[in-house]
């Protein structure tokens, strides 16, 4: 400790305190071995109800000793005085939590003893919380059993979030609190999707005006900001060639997109129309798609406006509330210029409210954020990637346009995909792309794709693409590591692929190059190396 001199032990001081340590060691075993042997041979009795408390006094993490602790109070429950027996076993419960207060096994017992209790004493319960989350207000065994203890007692949920109140009070920095806050506003207000009011963000802003660089805070404040976002079925598209139906999600689930092949002759009949619905019975909805006479294909979306696909974790349906928050975050930026965590918020509130007006200030805010916080330059560069993509499918959207270009953005990342569904034409020229990701294969209208000028190594996401006739990746890196042509291997698998540009590529230095390519792609007609 600090500020206590330490004194040397001798070596007989040593010795005695040895030979203490193995008498207590083989009292320990020797009551160990006992225990197992009465548990084999199916005793449960008072003497062995006293070894486990003897043993679980001194170590309250030995599981095989809670279970047969259990065994023989079952057992005992057969008597009379059950609930006297079932309180002395929380009283003892209580010893084992000041040997270890974070004991699973202890905490776990508690809870089966209080919910086999015939009377329990649930403010008792509550108060042992209170006791523990003020020794350590992050200990989430505490806290799991606090949770069980309320569910059980039914304590009013306003009543637990003015307890959340108090803690963080005394400690903004608690994790633990601000999420049960944020399971616990939910069930308060289970039918208000729309962003809290200003007497729910008080709290939370004072915990970051106090300390800025604390982000739990922060954490919770993107939560109570972001909730309400709905999922739908944004997309339905339908290809008779093909005979196939692709399904795209507002909101990431299971599968951001689904491909659905057709049994054959399903749609193929150009004289006959077709009317499909897709049901997503998960969410209880459905959206419709007629492909008409004559037509080879067909789609149903809704429009991609910033309030239905790109909130930026925050939702819209307050502008007021947001403003107003922007407005505070921006005065708390002033005094901290450099916080990163005010910066972020600052951009996340730009985007929800809106998101191609404030672009310029966004990208500036991410330079920022890269120069303050350069451990995170890499995730803030996917980050700006993502919301850039956002936007250029945002304007793409009011051109009514099946044209998707964002070329010289400095994108590192690729996302969305499945929002690009019905697009013919994308660039992605001069950008810091390395991988085209396997959400590439969603877009199935895709024709002509432009990545040249990237760092581009393997081609995995351009798998079975029906419509895709043209592909320039000219000065990339494809086969810069390997030596065969397994990362060219899923154009194969795009049966209209005509015309492919590979210069600038290391791939173009390996022998036969261009025979090797005539074998794999044998549509490609236009083939520069």
């Amino acid at each position: 400790q600090h500020g206590r001199v330490k004194i040397k032990s001798t070596a007989q001081q040593e010795e005695e305190k040895r030979k203490e340590r193995e008498k207590k060691l083989k009292i320990y075993v020797a009551a160990r071995d006992a225990c197992f042997s009465k548990r084999k041979e199916g005793i449960w009795d008072d003497e062995a109800l006293q070894l486990t408390q003897q043993l679980l006094s001194s170590n309250p993490d030995f599981a095989t000793l809670w279970n047969y602790r259990r065994e023989i109070l079952m057992h005992l429950e057969t008597k009379d005085e059950v609930q006297k027996i079932y309180e002395g076993e929380l009283s003892f419960l209580e010893s084992c939590l000041k040997v270890n207060p974070k004991s699973y096994g202890s905490w776990h017992h508690r809870g089966w003893v209080s919910a086999r209790l015939p009377r329990p004493d649930w403010a008792r319960e509550l108060t042992l919380c209170d006791r523990c989350l003020s020794l350590d207000d992050r200990n989430f065994h505490c806290w799991d059993y606090r949770r069980m203890v309320v569910k059980m007692s039914g304590v009013p949920v306003d009543q637990e979030l003015e307890f959340t109140d108090r803690l963080i009070g005394s400690n903004f920095s608690n994790y633990s609190s601000w999420h049960y806050r944020s399971t616990l506003l939910p069930l308060l207000h289970p039918e208000s999707p729309e962003p809290p009011t200003v007497s729910l963000t008080a709290l939370v802003q004072n915990a970051f005006f106090t300390d800025p660089n604390d982000q739990s805070a922060w954490f919770y404040y993107r939560w109570l900001l972001g909730r309400g976002m709905s999922e739908m079925i944004s997309c339905v598209y339908v290809s008779r060639d093909e005979e196939r139906v692709a399904v795209a999600f507002s909101r990431p689930v299971n599968v951001s997109m689904f491909i659905c092949d057709l049994p054959p002759g399903t749609i193929s009949d150009i004289t006959n129309e077709h009317n499909l619905t897709v049901h997503w019975t998960e969410k209880h909805t459905h959206r419709d798609c007629a492909l008409y006479t004559g037509r080879t294909e067909s789609y149903c979306r809704d429009s991609a406006t910033d309030q239905e696909l790109f909130r930026s974790e925050l939702s819209v349906e307050k502008t007021s509330v947001l403003q107003s928050e922007l407005q505070s975050c921006n005065q708390l930026q002033e005094l901290e210029p450099l916080n990163k965590w005010c910066l972020l918020t600052i951009i996340l509130l730009m985007r929800a409210l809106d998101p191609l007006g404030y672009e310029k200030e966004t990208l500036a805010h991410f330079q920022t954020l890269k120069e303050v916080d350069s451990m995170r330059s890499a995730y803030y560069s996917d980050l700006c990637s993502k919301f850039m993509i956002e936007n250029t499918i945002l304007k793409m959207e009011y051109a009514e346009v099946r044209v998707f270009s964002i070329s010289e953005k400095n994108l590192t990342t690729l996302c969305h995909l499945d929002q690009l569904l019905l697009v013919t034409h994308i660039s992605l020229s001069s950008n810091q792309l390395q991988r085209l990701p396997p959400q590439f294969a969603m877009l199935q209208c895709l024709e002509v794709l432009e990545a040249d000028n990237n760092s581009i190594e393997n081609l995995e996401g351009v798998y079975h693409l029906p419509k895709l006739e043209e592909v320039d990746l000219k000065n990339n890196s494809i086969l810069k590591q390997i030596s065969t042509l397994a990362d060219l291997q899923p154009l194969a698998s795009c049966p209209k692929l005509k015309r492919l540009d590979l210069r600038g590529n290391p791939v173009t230095q390996t022998a036969n190059i261009e025979s090797q390519l005539a074998e794999l792609l044998p549509s490609v007609t236009d083939l520069l190396l």
